[in-house]
């Protein structure tokens, strides 16, 4: 025991690293699980790159454990196994100091979005590595000063100010989780966020304790064994609770192994519950089209419009006609419900707005920058000019095209086979395949049917 306390190699610690090696396929089962299972297309910019930042930070931080405590029996002996290398850069600003800072990142976006209603003033791109700099200056100063034995434990007067570090991280995301928890949230973030929050405190808890242990009972070897396993399997668990997708892509987070019925959720409109959003019903009222009225007044009949979608797709030119349809739903939103407004209007910000969006529309700068910078993401009328910049060139464009195409021909043949079918219904004539239907003065089923009065007749037959 005393040999692999000190060298590593104990069935505990092969049972603490198969541990976290579970924890890391865990975490890439649940980042990956949208796109491969679901076949969603990756998303660009922030919301994507701080969720794999996180998944980054957290594998640096259970490998740079693993290297630094002594886990695995090997020799420091290369310059890749120095104690600075694992213990102060990869653990500090590549590890805990990188998921804390993305999750803090996460969370101001949350306040500007939606207590502001703002877009976040700061990209962050360029947050982000403001955030994380004091811990690259905490760890140039340990580095420079190397106060690190041969098992890369650190003296008591080192580890109180790192550990002050860590908690007050953990109090920067506190206090931007009090000031957006009165938010009614509709994607579980101030859950995931209360939860990380609440992990990093217990893991903080158990680090101290253990790197207390290891600085003064050094020469136990029990001691060594059993609060490295801690260590180790305290930080498998953070990775876990710590990750959060709901944050930055709301809508994908919906669709996990886990959930049923994920086609519900393939539009924001539907997983904000807005009415008639998503695919038509069966029985919605059919209008012949005129191709001679105007194209504002067209793509208000939900037919012409998903028809006109369909056309479009066809070409690859669909992002003006979806983006149309998502801010028709965003319009249904009352005025007073702040916070669904804001998530819609993110959402068509992030998939049509934001340059290198995957489905970014063609409009002016000037427009794009009037509702990147905008003041009011619940504004009623904020992609108002962008919706009229988009109607004049879908004029100009598909609309000429789609006049003489076979979809407006199978729209017209189904608006005027619907239109007979009505017709005849209203005149009394009815072609289902029951009988009882048949409206005919001979027809000797033409009569009711109640249990009462099958039930009198019976007993009048029988009396005869």
């Amino acid at each position: 025991m005393a040999t692999c306390a000190v060298k590593g190699g104990c069935p505990s610690d092969y049972v603490a690293v198969s541990i976290s090696l579970l924890s890391v396929i865990l975490l890439l089962a649940k980042a990956t699980t949208p796109y491969l299972i679901h076949k969603i297309p990756r998303p660009k910019g922030s919301s994507f790159w701080l969720v794999a930042i996180q998944i980054f930070a957290s594998f640096n931080l259970l490998l740079s454990i693993v290297m630094a405590l002594g886990f695995l029996r090997f020799r420091r002996r290369y310059w890749w196994s120095s104690c600075y290398i694992w213990a102060v850069w990869i653990e500090g600003p590549l590890g805990f100091g990188l998921l804390l800072s993305s999750r803090i990142v996460q969370a101001f976006q949350l306040y500007n979005i939606f207590v502001k209603r703002r877009l976040p003033p700061i990209r962050s791109f360029v947050l982000l590595p403001l955030v994380l700099l004091p811990w690259i200056v905490c760890a140039a100063f340990i580095h420079l000063n190397k106060p690190l034995n041969s098992r890369c434990h650190m003296g008591t007067r080192w580890i109180i100010p790192v550990i002050c570090l860590h908690a007050l991280y953990v109090a920067a995301l506190v206090g931007f989780t009090g000031a957006v928890r009165h938010i009614e949230f509709r994607f579980q973030e101030l859950k995931e966020l209360w939860r990380g929050i609440l992990v990093s405190i217990c893991s903080i808890g158990i680090w101290v304790v253990s790197y207390i242990l290891n600085e003064i009972h050094e020469d136990i070897s029990l001691v060594q064994i059993i609060s490295r396993f801690f260590v180790l399997l305290m930080t498998s668990v953070l990775v876990l609770a710590f990750f959060s997708i709901s944050i930055s892509q709301p809508l994908i987070s919906l669709k996990s192994l886990g959930t049923k019925d994920h086609q519900e959720y393939s539009m924001m409109g539907r997983a904000l519950g807005i009415p008639d959003s998503g695919l038509l019903a069966q029985r919605e009222l059919m209008q012949l089209v005129d191709p001679n009225e105007p194209l504002e007044k067209l793509l208000l009949n939900r037919r012409f419009r998903y028809s006109f979608m369909e056309f479009a797709d066809s070409f690859l030119a669909g992002e003006s006609v979806h983006f149309y349809e998502e801010v028709q739903q965003l319009d249904k939103i009352p005025l007073s419900d702040h916070v669904r407004r804001v998530y819609m209007a993110r959402h068509i910000i992030d998939k049509y707005i934001t340059p290198g969006a995957s489905m970014e529309v063609n409009i002016s700068h000037r427009c794009r920058q009037e509702i990147l910078s905008t003041l009011d993401l619940a504004h009623p009328n904020l992609f108002k000019n962008a919706l009229n910049e988009l109607i004049q060139l879908m004029k100009m464009n598909l609309a000429k095209d789609y006049w003489s195409s076979t979809f407006f021909l199978k729209l017209k043949e189904e608006a005027r086979i619907k239109t007979v079918d009505n017709e005849l219904e209203q005149s009394g004539w009815n072609f289902s395949h029951r009988l009882s239907s048949v409206h005919c003065a001979d027809d000797p089923f033409h009569q009711e049917h109640s249990p009462r009065k099958s039930s009198s007749s019976s007993r009048d037959f029988e009396l005869q």
